[in-house]
C-alpha cells in the first residue's frame, strides 16, 4: 500500500451514494488526505466532461470520461476514441425500431432525439435534464464518444444489430452506455498509467458497477464497494464497505493510505 501512486474512482455508487446528490464528509476527507499524501486522484466515469462533479478542496489530477473514451488532465487530452459515424447511424435506426430515444454524447454536449422515463431517470443521476435537440441530425455528424439510452438486457441484441465497432456497457439495469469497442475504463487507465509513467502495481481503483469490471482488472488493486454488483465483486481483489457507510474512507484508514 505504501507504493500506491494513483487511485481511480467511479462516481455514482462509489464516491456518491445513488440516493444522494453529493459526496459525504468522510469520503471527501479521504480524498483530501490521499492527495496530501502525494497520491494522484482520477475520476473514471460514464459521465461526460460537462457532468463531472467538483468537490470543495479537491482538484482531481485526471478524468476518464465517457467510460474511458475521452480522457484528459489539466494539460490536455490524454486519449480520445469515438464511435464510427456508420455505427451511430445504425444504433439510432435500431433504437427507433424498438421505440427508444437516444442521446449522443460529444465533447461539449449530450443531444437527444426524444426522451422516455428511463432516459430521464438516467440523466438524473448526474443532476441533468435530457436536451431534445432540434439539430440532432447535425450532431450525428459530429465526433460522438458515447450513446446513452434507456434499455433492458433483453433489448441489447436489437440495439447492436449490424453495429461493427461499438459495444454496450452498463451499471444500471434500466439504461446503457454504448462505447467504442476498443474503449472502456480499462483501456483509459492503461493510457493514463503509461502517460504518467506509473506501474500497474502502483495503481488502485474503487468501483461498484459492471462497467467497472475492466477498470478493476487494469489496476494493481481493484476494490469493489460493499454495494457493488455481484459480477464486480467476483473480479475484485478486495471488497470495502458500502458507499453509504463511507467504505472508501474506512478502507483507506485501515490500510494506512491516509
Amino acid at each position: 500500500m505504501k507504493d500506491i501512486k494513483i487511485i481511480f474512482f467511479d462516481i455514482d455508487g462509489t464516491l456518491i451514494a445513488m440516493d444522494k446528490d453529493t459526496i459525504s464528509d468522510k469520503t471527501l476527507e479521504a480524498l483530501k488526505r490521499l492527495q496530501a499524501n502525494g497520491i494522484k486522484l482520477c475520476l473514471a466515469t460514464g459521465r461526460g466532461p460537462m457532468l463531472v462533479p467538483h468537490f470543495d478542496g479537491v482538484e482531481f489530477d485526471a478524468f476518464l470520461t465517457y467510460n474511458g473514451s475521452y480522457c484528459y488532465d489539466h494539460e490536455g487530452i490524454l486519449y480520445s476514441n469515438c464511435i464510427p459515424s456508420r455505427d451511430i447511424e445504425t444504433i439510432v435506426n435500431n433504437a427507433v425500431k424498438i421505440g427508444r430515444p437516444v442521446a449522443l454524447a460529444t465533447k461539449e454536449r449530450m443531444a437527444a432525439n426524444g426522451k422516455d422515463q428511463d432516459l430521464i431517470d438516467y440523466y438524473a443521476f448526474g443532476n441533468a435534464e435530457v436536451e431534445v435537440a432540434k439539430d440532432f441530425e447535425e450532431v450525428k455528424k459530429e465526433t460522438v464518444y458515447q450513446v446513452l439510452m434507456g434499455a433492458r438486457k433483453e433489448e441489447y441484441q436489437d440495439i447492436l444489430k449490424g453495429v461493427q465497432a461499438a459495444e454496450i456497457t452498463a451499471w444500471w439495469n434500466r439504461a446503457v452506455d454504448i462505447i467504442p469497442i476498443n474503449a472502456g475504463k480499462g483501456i483509459g487507465i492503461e493510457k493514463v498509467l503509461k502517460y504518467y509513467g506509473i506501474e500497474k502495481s502502483q495503481s488502485m481503483a474503487f468501483g461498484d458497477g459492471n462497467n467497472d469490471i475492466e477498470m478493476l482488472k487494469a489496476v494493481g488493486n481493484g476494490i469493489a464497494m460493499g454495494n457493488a454488483s455481484d459480477d464486480l465483486k467476483a473480479v475484485a481483489d478486495e471488497i470495502c464497505g458500502d458507499v453509504s457507510e463511507d467504505g472508501i474512507y474506512q478502507y483507506c484508514l485501515e490500510n494506512e493510505l491516509i
